[in-house]
Order: C-alpha cells, then structure tokens, then sequence
C-alpha cells in the first residue's frame, strides 16, 4: 500500500500516492479539506482515530491559520492517534480559504506527526515545510501529472534531510542558509548593506507545534538576508530540536529577529541586542521587511533593544520588543497562569482522590497518618484511610504550588529566568501573608519588574557572570519581599478578606449573579484569556471548608462542560446545519465536554464565531446561574464527569448543565437557521480587502 519512499528506521513511508489528491473538489471550507485528507490518512493506516486527527489539525487552526502566501495551505498537528509521520496532500479545484493574507489555497499539505515523535520525523516534515518557500518546488507541485509524480517531487526535497543537511538550526551557518534558498531569488533591497557596520543578524523562529511555520519562517528571513546583502543566522526553536547560536555568531550581529509565537528560550543571549519581534507568520509573508527594519535597527541608537547586559548575555530581559504594552502584559499573566495550571490540576485531582477513599474528614488527619503510619502499619480505617491520606497530602503539597507558581512564572515572563527565584519568594510570602491569589498577582508583577531592573544596571565585567545567579535574585527577593511583608502584604490580605467575605455572603440573586458572570466568561472565549480567568478565580479560592468556593468551583467547571456538549447535542439534532466535518467534531466532543475540555467547540466557534459564541454564552449563562440557585458544590477542580463523586448536589449539578446546554444547542439551532450565513463573494471580498 504505502509507496517506498522516505523512511526513518522501519516506520512507513511519509507519504504514498494513496494520500494524494490532484485537481479534487474537496468542499468549500478548510473544515472539509482536512477531514478529507485526514479520512485518507485513516484509511491508509496512518491514523487509529481520524476524529482526534481532525480536532488536533483544527484545533491548531484555531489558534493561527496556516494559510500561506502563493496559494499554499500547512494544516499540521502531533496527536497521539498519528501512527506515523505522515503527509497527505490535495490540489484543490477551486480553492479554499486557509486564512493566507493574499487568497484561497490550491496546494493544500496536512502534516500530522504522532506525539513524542522521533528527530528524524520531525526533520522530515520541517525539510518539507522549508521547501515550500521555494518558487521552483511550488511550481512543480502545481505541474505535477500523477500523484507518483509528487511522492517523487517530496522524495526529492525530503531525501537531502536525512544525512546531516540543512535541518533544525542549519541557518545558524552561512554555507546551510545559502543551501536552502534560492539563488534566483537574491536581488537587492532599498536597504544600503553598506551602510551596516554588522553585515550580519540573527533570528530565532518559533512556533506553537514547531513543525512548519518555524522552518518556513527561518528560510524566508535567510532568503530575504541574501537579498538585502546581509547574512542571517537563524536558530529554529522547533521539535526537530535546535542548535543554539554560537556566542560569537550573536556577539557580531547588528541586530536580531524574533519570528516567535511562543517565549524565546535563551532570550539573555541576546541582550543589549537591537532587537525587531513579531509573530512567525510575519517572518514568513514580510521577510525583507523584517530584514530591512532590523537592518535600519542595526544603526539606530534609539531603537529597541533586549533588555539586559549584552556583555554579561545572562541577565534579565524581555521587555522592550516592540509589543504594545496591553499584549505584553497579558502574555505576562497569562503565561503564570498556564504555568500554574498543571499544579492545580495534578493537585486538586490527587486531593479528589483522597476524599473518594477516605471521606473529606481525611482534611483533619491526613498529615498525621502520612507521618506516623505506613502500609506496615495502617490507621484507624485500613488501607483505604492510608491511601486517601497519601493522597490528599500529596495532592495538598502540589495544590500549595498554586500560588508561588503563579507568581513565579509571572516574574519569569518579565525577566527570564532571574525573575523565578524572588517570584515564587513573592509567591510564598503572598501565601504567608493571606494576600492569596491577588497577593500572587501583585507579587509576581514586582518580582518580575524588579529583576528587569536590576538586570538593566551596568556592573564591572568580574561582577556580570554573578548578576543572574546571585546579585538579580537576592536583590529583587529583597525588594519584593519587603514591599510585600511592610508595605503591601496586609492591604492585599485585607482585598482578598473582603473578597472572601463577599463570597461567602453571597446569597439569592447576588451569587446567581455571580454564576451568570463566571459562565459567561468560561464560554467566551473557550479556552483563552478570559476563560481562563475565570478559572483562576474559581481554584484561587477552592476550599473544602468554604461552601460558597465550592460552589464557584462547581459553576466553573459545569458552564466550562457546556460549550462542547452543546456542538455535540446541536450537531446530532439538526445535523443539516452543520458540514461533514462539523459532524465528525460533534461526535468526539460529547467526550471533550464531559472532560470538561472548553476547546472541544473551538472548531465550531473558529468556524461561525458570530453564531456560535453567543449561543454558549448564553447557555454558560444559565449553567453558572442555576448552579449557583441549586446550591450545587465541586470540590476537585477539574476532571468532569469523572470527579462526579466530588460533587455536591450531583442532581441539581447535572440538571444545571442539561439545562445549560439545551439552551446553547438550541441558540445555535435557531441562530444558523434564522442568520443568513455571508455570502461567499462578500466574504472573498473581505478576505482581499485586507491582505
């Protein structure tokens, strides 16, 4: 079946002419295209699950399309139903939209790699992703015949991979930036080259899968180095692995470049640095403007630059990148609250575990029996009573991270990794202060903001190699701590009392209005920024001795399940509303919303978000309300249906989430059926008048 191809070890070949299209109408959306490429994937064995192959591409749509100048498409994806490294392609007639700034997609590629997959994969599909970049490969593509045709094509790009060639951080050398571009390509820009004293830059690409885009970006920024006269040594942070920049290689750059759409790692290497940012997709659609701002940086005095000591290369930075300062802050809190999640997670979940086996009176003991018992010599209760101990205080030990992580990563995201130490110290005194949650908020922010600035002070060259590893912690844990212990700590401590307070006399239409708030915001952007900070509220104040937490926790986690289940409901009532491909994401997401996985409706809401968004809305809505109505209590954070034995008024719990859930799959019903969808000539138009 599989064509013999490129192969790493004994795994099958990455692509066969059975995952070919050529000239294929298949459908009007990118939905339609990847559920028809992934169903070859699934029928060629490449896949045991082409519902999580679909969610997992989508998904990754969801958070930037993939569409790229020229008329190519990349949806791409690691899931753990991929079998092997993969490629399917389709050369589509007509078109689809994948979101590229200058129009629909012919050239359609979907990369779908299995989790944890090998270096010599992800290189395989990187080289292909870099080769897209070229004119001459592209134009082949479009003049191929036979789908044996472009196996040979892919063949021919991907087979120089596999020896040491150009892959991951090739572009950090002159010989490997000139071997993956075209030399046809190489003009000149307005940008006088010898007007630079540095004729050199340096980047770092970067993207959230690290497949594709990191790699196209790298190539196109060498392409465009080449142009403007200049060569640019690029480091891509993929999953192929990365080489870091050698130090010298930095030291005699002008500027650098960072294509990222995740944090750069390193990023002290390259301090004192004039520095250009911008997401990945930039570096691939403006490379030579990007080249020729960071050329014009180079000789600016004025320009931005990484904060820190270009000497010392070690301390903090961050903050100058040319981010307006609303983003900037909000990757800042958002990036400790994904840093502080997992501790809530595997927490709350062990805590969970342990009032299953030994009641919530395990809150009084369970320190106790872990210290004085063992399976040698079991407690009142027997094994059951020891083993909840175990995990409850296991599962108290991780939850106590909440705090510090939060602020730690907080203080991380302003100054690297000098800023983690006097975080998580903020963190911990915030903690011992009873300032909480806020507390940790306010503390990261100082740390953080601290370490920068002591980062930014010039010291001697034998004092530089001491900044990030004694004099940035100790000083900003000294000014962070102290601000926090006499002047902030009891003011904070005092907001979150009141808080506290406030929440607990919560009572009638107060607390129902408080659900309605907190679902709201946990459908509205289902996953992002705003959800998020609803949950953060809701496990900040998770206490099984504080009914009116658990009920906030309980209003969280149910308008949280709704969005999903509400696709899935709608999408099996009226299943004539929905394409093909929504159908298949409806099946999958009954199990994503009682998993209480918010993103299982992204597909739908990336797809109709004017329709979709406001019918969850206002389903979390009632859910949020009428579990605070009901009295309704959660006290495990997370986990759906499968922490039901922590809920409290598990009747009117799941009343609640019916209701709510009713109410967004009928919204969506009725919206999809009473909206007139845009027209497809208007919504090219559109597409035009912004690219």
């Amino acid at each position: 079946m599989s064509h013999p191809t490129i192969r790493a070890g004994s795994a099958p070949a990455i692509i066969s002419p059975e995952l070919i299209a050529l000239d294929a109408d298949l459908g009007t959306t990118k939905d339609a295209v990847i559920d028809a490429l992934a169903h070859r994937l699934a029928a060629d064995g490449r896949t045991s699950d082409v519902d999580a192959l679909k969610a997992a591409a989508l998904a990754r749509e969801s958070q930037s399309a993939t569409g790229l100048p020229g008329g190519i498409a990349i949806p791409h994806c690691r899931d753990a139903s991929i079998a092997a490294a993969s490629l399917g392609f389709a050369r589509l007639s007509p078109k689809v939209d994948f979101g590229a700034p200058d129009g629909p997609a012919d050239l359609v590629f979907l990369i779908a790699a299995p989790e944890g997959a090998g270096s010599e994969h992800m290189k395989l599909l990187s080289s292909l992703a870099r080769a897209l970049v070229k004119p001459a490969f592209v134009a082949s593509l479009r003049a191929a015949a036979t789908p044996t045709d472009v196996v040979a094509l892919v063949e021919e790009v991907l087979a120089p991979a596999t020896p040491p060639g150009p892959t991951a951080s090739a572009a950090s050398t002159p010989a490997a930036s000139a071997a993956t571009t075209d030399p046809a390509d190489t003009k000149p820009t307005d940008t006088n080259s010898s007007d630079v004293p540095n004729k050199t830059l340096v980047a770092v690409t970067a993207c959230p899968t690290g497949i594709a885009h990191t790699y196209m970006a790298a190539d196109s920024l060498v392409a465009a180095g080449e142009r403007a006269g200049v060569t640019v040594h690029v480091e891509t942070q993929g999953s192929s692995g990365s080489t870091p920049l050698a130090a010298q290689i930095i030291a005699d750059a002008g500027a650098v470049i960072f294509a990222t759409d995740v944090g750069v790692k390193g990023r002290e290497r390259f301090a004192g640095k004039p520095v250009v940012a911008s997401g990945v997709k930039r570096a691939i659609n403006e490379p030579d403007a990007m080249v020729t701002e960071a050329l014009r940086a180079s000789l600016d005095p004025s320009a931005a630059k990484v904060a820190g000591d270009a000497a010392a290369g070690n301390d903090g930075a961050s903050a100058t990148t040319g981010i307006g300062w609303g983003t900037r802050l909000r990757q800042i809190l958002l990036t400790g609250v994904s840093y502080m999640i997992p501790f809530v997670a595997a927490g709350g979940l062990l805590i969970a575990l342990g009032f299953l086996l030994a009641g919530y009176e395990i809150t009084d003991t369970a320190e106790k029996i872990t210290l004085d018992n063992s399976l040698t010599q079991l407690p009142d209760g027997g094994l059951k009573t020891y083993l909840g101990a175990v995990l409850f205080q296991l599962g108290s030990l991780a939850f106590s991270f909440l705090v510090p992580a939060l602020a730690g990563y907080i203080a991380f995201a302003i100054a690297d990794r000098p800023g983690l130490a006097p975080g998580f110290t903020a963190g911990a005194v915030a903690v011992f202060v009873g300032a909480g949650f806020i507390g940790g908020l306010v503390g990261g922010l100082i740390a953080g903001f601290a370490a920068l600035w002591i980062g930014r002070i010039g010291v001697p060259q034998w004092a530089r190699g001491l900044m990030p590893v004694v004099v940035i912690p100790l000083f900003a844990s000294l000014i962070v701590g102290v601000l926090m212990f006499v002047v902030l700590g009891k003011p904070l401590a005092a907001v979150t009392d009141g808080l506290t307070d406030w929440l607990n006399g919560l009572s009638g239409s107060s607390a129902i209005l408080l659900g309605i708030i907190l679902g709201l915001m946990m459908c509205f952007d289902l996953g992002g920024p705003v959800n998020k900070a609803a949950y953060a509220f809701a496990v900040a104040g998770l206490s099984v001795t504080d009914d009116a937490s658990l009920k906030i926790m309980a209003a969280v986690m149910a308008a949280g399940m709704g969005p999903p289940l509400a696709m899935a409901l709608a999408s099996t009532v009226r299943p004539s509303l929905f394409t093909d491909a929504e159908r298949e994401n409806g099946k999958a997401a009954w199990l994503l919303g009682a998993s209480f996985i918010s993103e299982g409706a992204i597909p739908f809401a990336a797809a109709d978000p004017l329709r979709v968004i406001p019918s969850m809305m206002a389903g979390g809505a009632v859910t949020g309300g009428l579990i605070m109505a009901t009295g309704a209590t959660l006290s495990a954070p997370h986990g759906g249906i499968f922490v039901s034995f922590a809920i409290g008024g598990i009747g009117w719990f799941f009343l609640s989430l019916a209701i709510g859930t009713a109410v967004s799959a009928a919204c969506v019903v009725g919206a999809k059926q009473l909206i007139k969808p845009r027209k497809p000539q208007a919504a090219k138009s559109k597409v035009l008048a912004t690219a």
